[in-house]
């Protein structure tokens, strides 16, 4: 077997001819720093969640991961612990696009179960939820297990500026290319561990560390303002600056939406007052934090 030192030399020599860009394997838990002196450190967690499908109100979990963290204030990555990684037998056959996606069988969950009273002891001393894509992993997580749902959120996809920092998608897989490793891809306790090493590292342009960026916008409140009735010829126009249409959420209307950050929500509704509805109305708008955003509840 090659040395591996021998095979970083020879790594490094293909680097410097500036023909050649390496990745490396992950290796697990890699994901390491040292807290500041006398930094106050939190329990993170990560979470990951392979599924039948992607609609939480029909489609079942087949394999949970959860990737317990210690990290400080300032957004260092301090240590990362044994992870909980667990498979389960849906009620109907996995779908053989799934398979292929994820490599999970119906003979490998076969007899296969996940007790929710587990998940939730393991949880427990979380004091922050983590998901790439949380909006997909809560919304499966509080109805398999509601102790999620007290528990405040944050997305590694979402709540860091990838683009502003230089990279042109939001792919798990593609972030990790960008910073030179690669991983198993679609098992659940795999991409976890990816991006807790995504997390840990210094990103390229802010200089500061992915979680230091993830924390700054998970504390922000924001708004939450639904433009309902809008003039249709000014879909358009809401489109452009940034509204998203609600179709099939039974419980809040069928409009345009948009979130803002705290300092900008007045700011937003005199606008849509002056240029939408020429004239001052009552809008929709609900306050979102860490423990409601990404969830049904917004």
């Amino acid at each position: 077997m090659t040395d591996p030192d021998e095979l970083e030399k020879f790594a490094g020599i293909l680097e410097e001819s500036g023909d050649y860009k390496i990745l490396r394997r992950l290796k697990p838990c890699a994901a390491r720093t040292s807290a500041g002196s006398g930094d106050e450190c939190r329990n993170g967690l990560f979470v990951d969640v392979e599924t039948t499908g992607l609609d939480p109100n029909k489609d079942e979990i087949i394999e949970l991961a959860m990737v317990p963290f210690r990290y400080s204030l300032g957004g260092d990555v301090i240590e990362v612990l044994e992870p909980f990684d667990r498979l389960r037998e849906p009620s109907t056959p996995i779908p053989p696009a799934v398979t292929v996606l994820t490599g999970i069988t119906d003979e490998m969950v076969a007899g296969k179960q996940i007790d929710p009273s587990d998940v939730s002891e393991f949880a427990a001393s979380a004091d922050l939820v983590v998901a790439h894509n949380a909006a997909f992993d809560r919304r499966f997580l509080e109805r398999f297990c509601p102790s999620f749902c007290r528990k405040p959120w944050a997305c590694s996809m979402a709540e860091i500026d990838w683009a502003a920092e230089g990279f042109e998608g939001t792919k798990l897989a593609y972030l990790a290319a960008g910073y030179g490793f690669f991983y198993d891809r679609h098992r659940a306790v795999n991409d976890c561990l990816a991006a807790v090493e995504l997390l840990a590292r210094t990103l390229p342009r802010s200089g500061f560390s992915g979680l230091a960026s993830l924390l700054e916008r998970a504390r922000q409140t924001t708004w939450r303002i639904w433009a309902a009735n809008s003039p249709f010829e000014l879909k358009d126009t809401l489109k452009a600056r940034g509204y998203r249409w609600n179709a099939d959420d039974s419980t809040k209307p069928r409009a345009w939406y948009v979130d803002v950050p705290d300092d900008q929500k007045d700011i937003e509704l005199e606008y849509l007052w002056r240029e939408i509805y020429k004239r001052q109305v009552e809008l929709d708008v609900t306050r979102i934090t860490a423990v409601d955003r990404y969830s049904d509840r917004v």
